[in-house]
Formats: C-alpha cells, structure tokens, sequence
C-alpha cells in the first residue's frame, strides 16, 4: 500500500482531522433537510398513475403537479421533443421531483429544526392530499408499490429516465 506523505512526512490523524474541521460551518448555521417519497396510484383501483391524463380523461401526474401551483409552488421545466414539460416544483428552497416511476418526491429546504421539517412535510402531504382528492389519486409512502410489475410502472418524461430506461 503507497503510504501518503504531506510536506515530506506520513500523514497523521491530526492532519486529517484538521483537513476535515476546515469545511465545518459554524454551529448557528448548521440546517436539516428531508427527503420524502411517494408513490401515486389511482384510488378504488390502485392503478399506477402515467403522467398524461388517461383514456377516461382523468388527470395524471402533470394535472397534480399543475394542481400544487396553486400552493405557491413554481413549475420547472424541461425542453425535450415534445416542447417544455413540467418535470418539478420549486418553494422556499423546497422542490417536489419526480422519479423515474412517478414517485412524487419532496426534497425539503433547509430547516433549523426538526420541528421545522415536521411542519414542511405536514403541510406538502396536506397540500399532496387536497389535489390528489380532487383527481382520485392516493399516495403511498413506500420503497416500492408491492402490487406492480415494472413494465406497469409508468416512465416519467424527463430526458435523462428515457437514457436510463434504455
């Protein structure tokens, strides 16, 4: 194994430790975030939800994210083939993405306390619970649906899940 070397010496711990206090912030400026995701499916039938609204003309995906707008959330988007597709959300530092498979996924700014997290999360699920109700949408806060099979995953439009997916 190479041994590392700093001005002609081995490395110590004490080097390291200060390497790694020089990226420290001060205490008053520490903040917390969170990530939380979920699943959309359709309510009475769990279906999984395509971007697009579906054959019955029921919304999607782009109708829930159009849906938050109204919360103060400011639409993000993409240019691809199709023109500019709504592909997130962005708040206060916050943003409400979407992963391959539909997930909603809020992306929580950065808060001072957990109690201050709590509040994010609560008012975006209440937020999530009011637009989804009005389209029959549900969410599910799992790892991963336990009723679909990939191929009945929808993929979301965004340019980079259309590289991944091939």
């Amino acid at each position: 194994m190479t041994e590392a070397r700093t001005d002609e010496r081995p490395l110590t711990l004490d080097d390291l430790a200060a390497h790694l206090a020089s990226g420290s912030k001060p205490e008053a400026d520490f903040r917390i975030g969170s990530e939380h995701e979920k699943f959309p499916f359709r309510l009475g039938s769990h279906e999984p939800i395509a971007y697009a609204a579906d054959d019955a003309g029921r919304g999607g995906i782009k109708a829930m994210l159009e849906g938050l707008m109204r919360f103060g959330w400011k639409g993000v988007f993409e240019e691809g083939d199709n023109g500019h597709t709504l592909i997130a959300l962005e708040r206060g530092g916050a943003s409400v993405s979407l992963e391959p498979g539909g997930q909603f996924e809020l992306s929580g700014g950065p808060l001072e306390s957990v109690h201050d997290v709590c509040e994010e999360i609560g008012q975006h699920l209440s937020e999530v619970a009011q637009v989804g109700g009005e389209l029959g949408i549900g969410f599910l806060g799992i790892g991963h649906t336990p009723l679909w099979t990939r191929a009945e995953v929808p993929i979301m439009p965004k340019g980079r899940y259309a590289i991944m997916r091939r």
